[in-house]
């Protein structure tokens, strides 16, 4: 069973609700593909744990203004490694083996198989952690 939206979760796209399709259909996904996750919501973002945290939602701007869709989100994740793509806006090392990758979406269609790949193995990564 699909865990049912939060209100904090609503409350997060208050004034940005052009972007709560995409993040239903993100959060839709992962639900369906990550087992026994959990979700929090945050001032900045919406996080998704397995023993740590491995993806989040958020409205972080890693495109300049010009280039960002709109709506959009931007989908976080870490891996062990660098992930090299096209699509990846940015990716930093912020401890030893450890990469956060952030990829800017603006519609639905963006939430395809390989950024669903893309999460899946950062959530098995924060199970091994």
């Amino acid at each position: 069973m699909i865990q049912p939206v939060s209100v904090d979760e609503l409350l997060f796209f208050d004034s940005k609700q052009e972007a709560l399709p995409i993040y239903m259909a993100f959060r839709e996904v992962v639900l369906e593909r990550v087992p026994d996750i959990r979700i929090e919501v945050k001032r900045t973002q919406i996080s998704f744990f397995k023993r740590y945290m491995f993806a989040a939602v958020s409205f972080t701007p890693v495109r300049k203004a010009k280039d960002r869709p709109d709506p959009f989100l931007t989908i976080t994740f870490g891996l062990p490694y660098k992930k090299e793509s096209a699509r990846i806006d940015a990716a930093v090392e912020p401890y030893p083996n450890r990469w956060t990758h952030h990829v800017m979406i603006g519609t639905e269609k963006e939430i395809d198989e390989e950024l669903i790949a893309w999460i899946q193995e950062a959530a098995e990564f924060a199970d091994r952690k």
